[in-house]
């Protein structure tokens, strides 16, 4: 179990953090010893300690296990706090460009714009958890000192499907949970979005120096051994596609050094014990097989399933419930699937007939509430 600790802005000195940990841990052995249950997402109530009154925003929950509150001796904290400050951009324009395309956006995390962003994400698999399990190893191997030559790993994920099922959304969120997992490592994180198409210059030779520019800017900010820093490459086939197209004379010579210094690039960041990149690609055939090596963890997130949407309409409803748009209603129940085969239907054409047979659940009607004039 994890208990996530938001900080006011005014608080967080290393000495109140470590009051603050103590405290939470004894608040949650009272739940324990008075056999209270505890859910997944549930934000404690901290009001009668007035320590945690003053420099606590909220205390919430996560990978709680069913039934009574577990011993305190599970349980983990995380004391972070929330940063408001907009992405700073880098310019990545090369000599003889009229201006500078943005090279890439930089986040504080945990970042108030993705709060909640872990959370609202659903799938079927357990994907989220396994690629927090694989992030929280590889940091685990390299603050150990582990040889990556004898146990190999380069801290570089790769999400690929079609477009519009939530790669960049899970890329971001990851990064904002590590962020909040390690906050007992690393005093604040950044995030580094690095716009894939800016690599490119339209003079010859240019696009190799911007690469080296731009992967320059982020090792300074890696020098800092007490900030986490998560790269992010969106679209990464864009420039394994011009490799591509270059190699088979379409496109200049210069598109292969483009591709080439990036995955030296990458190669180089390995040094860095606090560093991990993450990527996202829509056409998984256009990806270079140079870089698929390169990615420890290669996930496919395709669009989500039945039970997965039905979660997420539940969690519109719900959130249209809070938000006083739709009248009160009961609770809806947890989607059961009585078949666990993902695909019951023989037929890969089904009828109109067959596909609202599979896909019905519960029909709801709702009253919608609209301000008075």
């Amino acid at each position: 179990m994890n208990a996530e600790v938001c900080l006011k802005e005014t608080s967080g000195n290393a000495r109140v953090v470590a009051d603050l940990r103590q405290r939470v841990l004894h608040l949650l052995d009272q739940k324990h010893r008075a056999g209270k249950p505890l859910a997944e997402g549930q934000e404690l109530d901290f009001g009668s300690d007035a320590q945690l009154a003053q420099h606590v925003e909220r205390i919430c929950l996560r990978d709680v296990p069913a039934g009574p509150a577990p011993p305190v001796s599970t349980a983990t904290v995380h004391v972070h706090r929330m940063y408001d400050e907009e992405a700073a951009e880098e310019t990545a324009g090369g000599e003889g460009d009229d201006e500078g395309s943005v090279a890439f956006q930089m986040f504080l995390l945990p970042a108030r714009e993705f709060e909640g962003l872990w959370e609202t994400l659903m799938y079927e698999t357990d994907i989220k958890e396994r690629l927090l399990r694989y992030v929280a190893t590889a940091m685990r191997f390299s603050e150990m000192g582990i040889d990556s030559r004898v146990i190999s790993w380069n801290r570089v994920v790769l999400l690929h499907g079609p477009p519009g099922t939530g790669k960049t959304s899970l890329c971001k969120a990851l990064a904002q949970k590590v962020a909040i997992r390690l906050s007992h490592t690393y005093q604040q994180g950044h995030l580094i979005e690095i716009n894939a198409h800016s690599l490119f210059s339209k003079w010859f030779s240019e696009s190799g120096k911007m690469v080296l520019g731009i992967f320059g800017k982020i090792k300074e900010i890696l020098e800092d051994d007490d900030a986490f820093v998560c790269v992010l490459i969106d679209e990464v086939e864009s420039l394994t596609a011009a490799r591509k197209a270059a190699i088979s004379g379409n496109e200049p010579s210069d598109a292969v050094r483009v591709v080439n210094a990036l995955l030296t690039q990458l190669d180089g960041l390995k040094r860095y014990k606090n560093a991990l990149v993450v990527t996202t690609s829509n056409l998984t055939g256009a990806i270079d097989a140079a870089f698929i090596d390169r990615a420890d963890i290669k996930e496919y997130i395709g669009p989500p399933g039945l039970g997965a949407r039905y979660d997420i309409l539940t969690s519109c409803l719900v959130e249209l419930r809070r938000a006083g748009v739709v009248a009160p209603f009961e609770e809806l129940p947890p989607h059961s699937n009585p078949n666990p085969n993902p695909n019951p239907n023989p037929n890969p054409n089904p009828t109109p007939t067959q596909t609202q047979t599979q896909t019905q659940t519960q029909t709801l009607t709702l009253t919608p509430t609209l301000p008075q004039p």
